[in-house]
């Protein structure tokens, strides 16, 4: 059963979902985010949505606010049976969720009603959750409150970085939504609604919740590091100068928080409980490195 889709999203969890979508039902438009000032000279750059609706010679807008009259008219004339989002980054008024005659399906990166919100993937792992996914869901006027359609899990191993989750989970989202909708336009689903137990929320992250705290255990800073590459990375201070931590670990032991070190030959700081293992850093000005490498420029680590 071929429809007419619009499809709205913007970062590179979405290039998954919107090729599986071309391929399988006319994609008759695609909505993201306007060009962006970006990186130190401030130069505009493109949502990665926008380059690939480019590549496969599909219609585009980007509206600043979909709200806005024109971008409203553009959808009407677009006449889409179903609108599929996946990260586009703008809430849905009633007038765009009523549009289309199956509604609006949302490609989620959470087992929702846990982590509703703008970073669900950075969020479960900070919170040392054993398992995440994807949901597909029917998007009602609030935050990720809608009926869920399907749900897919997988596990978070001790490895996994936020960068690591939001490549997996964007491949999964696309292959469970292409196997979700036949049967969601067909009525064989039915959706069913969110428990009201269990619901998170995971706002947007800010640049500066990326300094790590070494009053805080090592366990909880090793998850901070990985829920935090590669944006917007974790970091701390070194006489002033900026390290960013991009992999870490915790290891039992007993120093002061804040201690620098070299323990058994590894870069290490004390903590609130255990030492952290700085495993890769990356000093202001300069490319990633090993801490092996580092530390055989840092004379002074040892503070």
């Amino acid at each position: 059963m071929s429809i007419r889709v619009v499809f709205m999203g913007s970062p590179d969890f979405s290039l998954p979902s919107l090729r599986a979508l071309q391929k399988t039902n006319q994609v008759v438009g695609v909505i993201t985010q306007p060009d962006r000032a970006s990186g130190r000279g401030r130069a505009l750059k493109s949502p990665p949505v926008k380059t690939l609706a480019h590549e496969l010679n599909l219609p585009l807008m980007q509206p600043e606010k979909l709200r806005q009259p024109e971008a409203m008219e553009q959808l009407r004339l677009w006449n889409p049976d179903l609108i599929v989002v996946a990260a586009f980054g703008q809430i849905l008024k009633s007038d765009v969720l009523d549009l289309p005659r199956y509604g609006c399906i949302n490609v989620h990166a959470s087992l929702l009603p846990r982590w509703r919100g703008a970073a669900p993937i950075n969020a479960a792992i900070l919170h040392g959750d054993k398992e995440t996914g994807v949901t597909i869901m029917k998007m009602d006027v609030r935050l990720d409150t809608g009926p869920i359609l399907t749900q897919r899990a997988v596990r978070i191993t001790r490895d996994d970085t936020a960068g690591s989750i939001f490549e997996s989970l964007s491949h999964l989202g696309a292959d469970l939504l292409i196997q979700t909708l036949p049967d969601y336009l067909s009525g064989k689903i039915t959706p069913r609604p969110q428990p009201e137990d269990g619901v998170t929320y995971a706002p947007i992250m800010k640049k500066e919740e990326g300094l790590l705290d070494f009053t805080r255990p090592a366990e909880e800073l090793e998850r901070r590091v990985r829920a935090f590459n590669p944006w917007p990375g974790a970091f701390m201070r070194v006489d002033d100068v900026l390290l960013k931590v991009h992999r870490a670990r915790a290891e039992a032991g007993n120093e002061s928080a804040g201690k620098r070190l070299v323990y058994r030959n590894q870069l290490a700081v004390g903590t609130g409980s255990g030492l952290l293992i700085l495993d890769e850093v990356q000093p202001a000005g300069k490319k990633s490195m090993s801490a092996a490498a580092f530390l055989s420029g840092a004379r002074d680590w040892e503070k």
